[in-house]
């Protein structure tokens, strides 16, 4: 059974880049997108996927006040949230999170198939 990723982000190039990434790997279904952080909750909260993949930049509802909505709402869904700052104040200020994924460079595989299975960690893309 494939690991479920939901992908938040305001930019579709960056939605549709991580989609065709993840979906290389059988393991691996994107189940849903969203460009707002309001639509990201009233769709995660749905249905409740292993992994949601959120922009901490997010308009209506910033990333961070999404993912504390979403793991109200679904505990188990795993939160990797996606930024271009890695510092560690920016870090602090998304509980809730498994990951942390710094935009320049990482193995989006691998970090989906950590955050499913629980395990926290931080990393630069």
């Amino acid at each position: 059974m494939p690991i479920e990723v939901f992908l938040a982000d305001d930019h579709a190039v960056m939605r549709d880049g991580l989609r065709l990434l993840l979906e290389a790997h059988p393991d691996l279904r994107v189940v849903g997108e969203a460009a707002t952080g309001r639509e990201a909750v009233r769709q995660v909260s749905a249905d409740c996927p292993d992994v949601l993949i959120m922009d901490i930049a997010m308009p209506d509802l910033n990333g961070i006040g999404a993912t504390r909505q979403v793991r109200a709402q679904c505990p188990d869904t795993q939160v990797v949230m996606l930024s271009m700052y890695s510092t560690d104040e920016h870090i602090a200020r998304a509980p809730g999170r498994r990951g942390w994924l710094c935009v320049e460079r990482v193995s989006r595989r691998r970090c989906c198939r950590r955050c499913a299975r629980g395990i926290c960690w931080s990393a630069v893309l």
